[in-house]
C-alpha cells in the first residue's frame, strides 16, 4: 500500500503524501453511495410497515435512486469538464449528505421518494468521474494499482452494506440508516474540497439537448429493463423500451451535430476503448444474471432464508476484495488484457459450476463456486477498468469515467431483466446461469480481441517513461 503514496521523478498526478487525503474523500463518497442501496433493501418491509404503504411503492425507495443515479452519469461526466472535477464532486457528496438527512426527517412515502431522488442525483456526481479523478491523482505507472483499490472499495460496500442495515435496525429504527451518512458526508465533502486536485474548468457551451436525450433514453432504458424483471404487463415494458430507443436515436444524432457533444463518439474509434467497453458490459451483464438467479435457487429450491441466502453470497465480494488490488497492482506491469482474459476464464468456469448444481447440494459445493466466480471477476475488472481509462487521452478521461460506470450499471440491469424474462417463460434457474457463462464467453472475445493491441501500448509506455 505504501507504494501508492510513493513519489518519483517525473511521477504526473499528485505528490505522494498528497494522495492519501485526496483517497480517503474518493474513498468515503463511494462507499457511502455504494453501501446505500444494498443496506436500505434491508429495510424495506420496515419502511413499508412504518409510512403504511404497500411494498408495491416502498420499492421505489431503492429503484428511484437508482434509476435517478444511472440516469445522470454520463451528464455529469460531461459536466465535470466544464465545472472542474474536484467542484462537482464536493457538491456530489455535499447533495447527497443533505438528501440522507432529508430521507431520515422525512415523514411520510412521498417526502421520502423526492430526497432518495436527490440522493441518486449525488451519487451520480461522484460515482460518474471517480475513475477519473484516480487518474488525476495517481501517476500513470500507478493506476492499474489505484483502480485496484477503487475495485476493493466497492466490493467491500457491496459486502458490508446489509450487514450494517442488519445491525443498525437491531438497535435503531430505520431513519437511522440515512442519518449514518450524515457525519460521514461532511467529513468526505470536507476532504474532497481540500485534497483533489485543482482544474479550471472549460469555457465551452454545454449540450444541453444531448443531456435531455441522454437522461430520456437511459431513464426509459432503466425502468424498462427494471419493469421486464418485475412481471409487469408487456405494453409498458415495451412502450419504456420503445422511448428509450427514440430517444437513443436523437441523442446519437445530436452527438454528431454537437460543436461539444455530450458524449463524443471518437471515443469509440479507439478499438482498446471500445472492447474493453464491450468485455465490461457483458461481464456485469453475467454477474447481474447470477446475482439474481442464485437468490432464488438458494431460496426456492435448496430452501435457505434470506439471511442465509445473504452469507451464501459473501464468498464473492470477498474474493473481489483480495483479489482486486492484487489484479490492480499486476495490471502496471503486465498485459493487462491478459489479465483480464484470466479473470473471465475463472468467472466462466464458476458460473458453469453453479449451474450445475441441483436443490441437493451441499453448502461447501455451493461456497467454493462462487468464491471462483469472485476470483475470476476479481482478476478481470482492475485491468479492464485500466485499459479503459487509460487508452483515452487525460483529457477525456472524465467521459470515460462515465461511460464505465454507465456500462456497468447497464449491464447488471440488463442481466436481472433476463432473469425475470427467463423465469416468466418457465425455464429452470439453471439456465438463467449458462445465460451468464454465454454472456462472459462474449466478453472473453472481446477481451483477447485487444490483447496485441494493450501490449504494444505497454511497451511503447515503458519505453517513453525510460528516456
Amino acid at each position: 500500500m505504501s507504494r501508492l503514496f510513493a513519489t518519483r521523478p517525473g511521477d504526473d498526478g499528485l505528490p505522494g503524501p498528497e494522495r492519501r487525503l485526496a483517497v480517503l474523500a474518493l474513498i468515503l463518497g463511494t462507499l457511502m453511495a455504494v453501501v446505500d442501496t444494498t443496506m436500505v433493501n434491508i429495510a424495506l418491509p420496515t419502511i413499508a410497515a412504518d409510512l403504511e404503504a404497500s411494498p408495491s411503492r416502498v420499492v421505489w425507495v431503492t429503484n428511484l435512486f437508482q434509476v435517478v443515479c444511472a440516469a445522470f452519469l454520463l451528464v455529469f461526466a460531461a459536466l465535470s469538464e466544464r465545472v472542474g472535477r474536484y467542484r462537482l464532486y464536493t457538491a456530489g457528496v455535499g447533495l447527497f449528505t443533505l438528501a440522507a438527512l432529508g430521507s431520515a426527517l422525512s415523514p411520510d412515502l412521498e417526502t421520502l421518494l423526492l430526497f432518495r431522488a436527490l440522493q441518486g442525483l449525488g451519487a451520480a456526481a461522484t460515482l460518474s468521474i471517480g475513475p477519473a479523478l484516480y487518474r488525476s491523482i495517481f501517476p500513470s505507472r500507478l493506476l492499474g494499482s489505484a483502480l485496484g483499490l477503487s475495485a476493493l472499495v466497492v466490493a467491500g460496500g457491496y459486502a458490508a452494506g446489509p450487514t450494517i442495515g442488519g445491525l443498525v435496525l437491531s438497535v435503531a429504527n430505520w431513519p437511522w440508516l440515512f442519518a449514518l451518512h450524515v457525519p460521514l458526508g461532511l467529513c468526505a465533502a470536507s476532504l474532497a474540497w481540500r485534497a483533489l486536485p485543482r482544474e479550471a474548468g472549460r469555457r465551452e457551451d454545454f449540450d444541453w439537448r444531448g443531456a435531455l436525450f441522454s437522461v430520456a433514453m437511459l431513464t426509459g432504458l432503466f425502468v424498462g429493463l427494471d419493469a421486464a424483471g418485475h412481471g409487469v404487463p408487456a405494453w409498458q415494458v415495451v412502450a419504456w423500451l420503445g422511448g428509450s430507443v427514440v430517444s437513443a436515436m436523437f441523442f446519437l444524432r445530436r452527438q454528431r451535430r454537437a460543436r461539444h457533444p455530450l458524449l463524443p463518439l471518437t471515443l469509440f474509434a479507439e478499438r482498446r476503448f471500445s472492447l474493453a467497453v464491450s468485455a465490461s458490459g457483458l461481464a456485469f451483464v453475467g454477474q447481474g444474471l447470477a446475482f439474481v438467479a442464485l437468490s432464488f435457487l438458494y431460496q426456492q429450491e435448496m430452501g435457505f432464508t434470506p439471511l442465509q441466502t445473504a452469507w451464501m453470497f459473501t464468498p464473492w465480494p470477498l474474493a473481489i476484495m483480495v483479489v482486486g488490488p492484487l489484479a490492480g497492482r499486476l495490471a502496471d506491469r503486465v498485459n493487462p488484457s491478459l489479465l483480464s482474459s484470466a479473470g473471465l476464464v475463472l468467472l466462466l468456469l464458476g458460473l458453469a459450476a453453479l449451474a450445475g448444481l441441483d436443490a441437493e447440494a451441499e453448502v461447501a459445493d455451493s461456497l467454493w463456486r462462487t468464491a471462483l466466480c469472485g476470483l475470476g471477476f476479481g482478476l478481470f475488472q482492475p485491468p479492464n477498468n485500466r485499459e479503459m481509462m487509460a487508452s483515452v487521452p487525460l483529457e477525456r478521461s472524465a467521459r470515460a469515467s462515465g461511460v464505465m460506470s454507465t456500462t456497468r450499471t447497464v449491464g447488471q440491469s440488463l442481466g436481472v431483466a433476463l432473469v425475470g424474462a427467463f423465469l416468466a417463460a418457465g425455464a429452470p434457474v439453471q439456465a438463467t446461469l449458462w445465460a451468464g457463462a454465454g454472456a462472459c464467453v462474449l466478453s472473453l472475445a472481446a477481451s483477447l480481441g485487444r490483447v496485441g493491441l494493450a501490449g504494444r501500448a505497454q511497451r511503447e509506455a515503458r519505453r517513453a517513461q525510460s528516456r
